[in-house]
């Protein structure tokens, strides 16, 4: 079975939670997603991890070896964007793990 890509991911993703924003960066083997949905209020940090592996379901253990992901309400994705904005933009350039 051939590795998933950041698109692939991202579809998974995108076709089981409704997302405001999605952005997945890849290899193949390891990922970095950014998601902002709506589902995510009121979750803590751990559980809105669950809800994105429930979403990829089997693929996940099959497929996708390393994900990691920031997970952000619309509301928390809008502070952090302001953030960065007030930062001159200066946080944004290290955002990768």
């Amino acid at each position: 079975m051939a590795d998933p890509t950041p698109q692939d991911v991202r579809d998974y993703i995108a076709a089981a939670l409704p997302c405001e924003q999605l952005e997945v960066d890849g290899d193949g083997r390891h990922f970095f997603a950014t998601i902002v949905s709506v589902e995510f209020e009121g979750l803590a940090r751990v559980r809105r991890h669950q809800r994105v592996y429930a979403a990829l379901g089997d693929r996940m253990r099959e497929q996708i070896h390393a994900l990691s992901m920031k997970t952000l309400t619309p509301a928390e994705y809008a502070a952090a964007l302001d953030a960065d904005r007030a930062a001159g933009g200066a946080a944004s350039a290290h955002h990768h793990h």
